[in-house]
């Protein structure tokens, strides 16, 4: 963690060849409809919009994702395993766990009209910061949280016993700059600060205005941002939702972080991991799927690891 407090920028990555790329992301069910060459030709977003559509009721929730901070960290695979209850996935060898601090706004059930829009309206908006790695389960990339804060003290209640996600309260105050800081002349700030029970976790994300685009095929910026299942467990039920939106667009971002000990809060995890950049976007609209129990009894071969986020 000592490597984050500091500025670290995004390193360039390098494209897989394509064979990768294609068997990387070709997680789809058989059944279905899609195969490695479907992904290969329509992009993750679009065959993410096709897996989420293939279950019948979906999606669950519609909603506005904004002003998005990634903060990348590379740790050692094999300790970060003992923590996760399902397989991680990792790139060139590479385990990688990432922070998100963003807003939701706007959260609206597609189901039931004004009245449940109504109803839904004390969670519909507030902010998050995640801390998630990368795994995959039966073939499917996605993403396990591993702890989540967010300001709103309904949501952080609820969010465990729908969803399995490990959610805490904390009091969150995102920021752009006010024209002061680290931002030169052709650049943005974001700040961002987390104040929770374990502790304290500052941020400021610079990166170039009007440089937006959407991550290059193969590249570790996909590999990390480009992720459309969410695989949690609470207790000892194990579930999945699925989500859908537009590719990512973004920038890479120069990240310094003032107070981490709310992060460090987290377990051991930490003591390897060094911060390798960041990317900012400015938001997707998101579908946001149904919670969907995964049989216990077909669990992959290292045990559920240490109960942190329960």
């Amino acid at each position: 963690m000592n490597a984050a407090r500091g500025s670290a920028e995004r390193r360039p990555t390098k494209n897989l060849a394509t064979s990768e790329l294609v068997w990387r992301d070709s997680i789809e069910p058989a059944g279905n409809g899609i195969s490695p060459w479907n992904f290969a030709i329509s992009g993750t977003s679009e065959i993410a919009s096709r897996r989420l559509l293939s279950i019948r009721g979906e999606p669950l929730f519609f909603a506005i994702w904004e002003n998005l901070v990634f903060i990348h960290y590379e740790t050692d695979p094999q300790e970060l395993q003992s923590y996760v209850p399902y397989d991680l996935d990792c790139y060139h060898g590479g385990a990688f766990v990432s922070l998100v601090g963003f807003t939701m706004h706007g959260m609206r059930p597609r189901f039931g009209g004004r009245i449940t829009e109504l109803l839904l309206r004390p969670i519909a908006t507030h902010d998050f910061l995640n801390v998630r790695t990368y795994v995959r389960h039966k073939g499917e990339p996605g993403i396990y949280f591993m702890r989540e804060w967010l300001s709103s003290r309904i949501a952080a209640w609820l969010g465990p016993w729908s969803f399995g996600l490990p959610y805490r309260f904390g009091r969150i105050d995102y920021q752009p700059s006010r024209g002061y800081g680290l931002a030169g002349e052709h650049e943005q700030e974001r700040r961002g600060k987390v104040e929770a029970s374990a502790g304290s976790f500052h941020f400021c994300a610079t990166f170039r205005r009007n440089d937006f685009d959407v991550c290059a095929p193969g590249s570790l910026d996909e590999f990390l941002l480009e992720r459309y299942t969410a695989f949690t467990q609470f207790r000892k039920c194990r579930r999945f939702f699925r989500i859908w939106h537009e590719p990512w667009q973004q920038v890479p971002a120069k990240i310094h972080i003032s107070a981490d000990d709310l992060i460090r809060s987290t377990g051991h995890r930490w003591r390897k991991a060094r911060c390798i950049g960041a990317n900012y976007s400015p938001g997707v609209n998101v579908w946001m799927g149904w919670p969907h129990a995964i049989d216990n009894s077909d669990r992959h071969s290292v045990t559920s690891g240490k109960a942190l986020i329960l």
